[in-house]
């Protein structure tokens, strides 16, 4: 069976290898010259950047990295880290700690009264994190994904049945407005939407990032691409850079190969498309089914983000820093937009990132990706203008974690998501999946033709290197299966 994967973000690269090991024939056609994707590394004067992701969960026994390593028999270069990340509100800090003691002390200091609403969050993430260490093809796309499904039904399952439909504030009330601010911006973060809206379940399991562990990767996020992308080498796939698929050649409703922009051409059993639907859309153009062209004319786009990349002095920085950190300026204010900010740290003693006594940073907001595209087909000079008044926002709204970071910079790179549209080839520069807002919304893997299967963070679970791996065990095993 020969399977042509495109993309070798971490779902194309995950399914690969799993498809690998089961006997596939597997070949990857990435565009760019690394793996990784939106969690890839890039390298610009000697430091090595984070384009997107900086965040790395799921390596605890039992969660999604774990269980690949040890099927695969490889070892991730990651190492935790604790608090996983601090919380600057105006008026107050919270550590998100790992360890339960520590988390359960801190939030009862910073929040007084909330303890009913973390006791339930932590039991219904136990419940999803269960679940989803068993096979859990959601949402069914066929008979045997019901019966899988059932299977994957425990008596403890049962408990989560009263929250299928609720959203996470209704999980507690509780009436203090700069607590309803700290849980819309963890979430915006993990489920790319706030607690009105997260579904209950899944903003659960999104909350408990921290509890389940953070980890720092040696080399950048990248290193984890990197790392599947060397086993799948040294077990007999094969990895194509710079080929950028062009088309998808369809005969008689099934996929039979593939071309790329330097002339080659594939044929195929199956094709994993570690896309958007909008990008899978634009590859098979007047062939795509119905179903498909419906859904990307219809869905919203996703968000995109506004970072800043920084190369700066360690000794400028304050001691002791912790790794990551996240800035909300005014809650009265929506977040996003530079109003509320993730900034990342490299290790100091990592000396893969940054020349020896600097350190590369990684600062990120959320924003509408219209905006900047209408803004750059207007005008060039207002772009660059809007550009740079967004970097000196994110700068400031950073300071307030880390005081004399703009001072400690020697190198200030800023990206849109026009520039983050170039260099991942996602359409609009689309960041981060699907909001998770309904279950019964969610996006399966099916495309509309029966050997095309989508993989990433557009399938459920979607969003972190953690769920587009839940995503990537799913599609391979139904391919597998085959």
């Amino acid at each position: 069976m020969k399977t042509i994967v495109i993309g070798a973000g971490i779902g194309g690269l995950t399914a690969a290898a799993l498809l690998l090991k089961a006997g596939h024939e597997v070949t990857i056609l990435e565009a760019h010259v690394y793996a990784g994707g939106s969690a890839g590394t890039f390298y610009h004067k000697k430091y090595r950047f984070d384009a997107g992701a900086t965040l790395a969960g799921g390596f605890s026994p039992g969660g999604p990295h774990a269980r690949l390593a040890e099927i695969l028999g490889l070892e991730w270069p990651v190492s935790p880290v604790d608090p996983a990340w601090v919380v600057h509100l105006p008026d107050r800090q919270i550590s998100q700690w790992a360890d339960p003691d520590q988390w359960r002390a801190e939030r009862q200091a910073a929040f007084p009264g909330t303890e009913p609403f973390w006791r339930r969050q932590e039991r219904l993430a136990d419940i999803s994190w269960a679940i989803s260490a068993r096979p859990f093809p959601w949402p069914p796309e066929s008979l045997g994904d019901l019966f899988t499904l059932a299977r994957a039904v425990r008596p403890s399952t049962l408990a989560a049945l009263p929250y299928i439909n609720s959203v996470v504030r209704d999980i507690k009330r509780y009436d203090d407005p700069m607590w309803q601010t700290f849980l819309d911006a963890q979430l915006l973060i993990a489920a790319q939407t706030t607690a009105d809206k997260a579904n209950a379940l899944y903003g659960s399991a999104a909350l408990d990032l921290p509890r389940r562990g953070v980890n720092h990767v040696r080399g950048g996020i990248g290193a984890l691409a990197q790392t599947l992308a060397d086993w799948i080498r040294a077990h007999g796939g094969e990895i194509l850079y710079r080929r950028q698929v062009s088309k998808i050649e369809l005969e008689n409703g099934r996929a039979t190969a593939v071309q790329t922009n330097k002339g080659l051409r594939l044929t195929g059993d199956n094709l994993l498309a570690n896309l958007t639907p909008w990008a899978l859309a634009d590859l098979l153009d007047q062939e795509a089914p119905p179903k498909l062209t419906q859904e990307v004319s219809q869905r919203p786009p996703t968000w995109g983000a506004f970072t800043l990349y920084l190369g700066v002095k360690s000794a400028s920085l304050p001691a002791n820093l912790v790794g990551h950190h996240q800035v909300v300026v005014d809650p009265a204010k929506p977040l996003g937009e530079g109003n509320s900010v993730f900034i990342s740290f490299s290790d100091a003693d990592d000396p893969t990132r940054a020349p020896d006594g600097r350190q590369a940073v990684t600062i990120s907001t959320h924003t509408e990706i219209g905006r900047w595209h209408n803004l750059h087909n207007r005008s060039r000079a207002a772009y660059e203008e809007e550009r740079e008044r967004y970097a000196e926002r994110l700068l400031t709204a950073a300071e307030q974690a880390v005081p004399g970071l703009r001072g400690a910079a020697e190198l200030i790179l800023p990206g849109t998501p026009l520039t983050f549209e170039r260099f991942t080839r996602r359409p609009l520069g689309m960041v981060g999946g699907f909001p998770q807002t309904s279950i019964w919304q969610a996006r399966g893997p099916a495309t509309g033709v029966p050997n095309i299967l989508l993989v990433g963070d557009s399938i459920f679970p979607g969003q972190s290197t953690a769920g587009v791996t839940l995503g990537a065990f799913r599609v391979a095993g139904q391919l597998a299966k085959k």
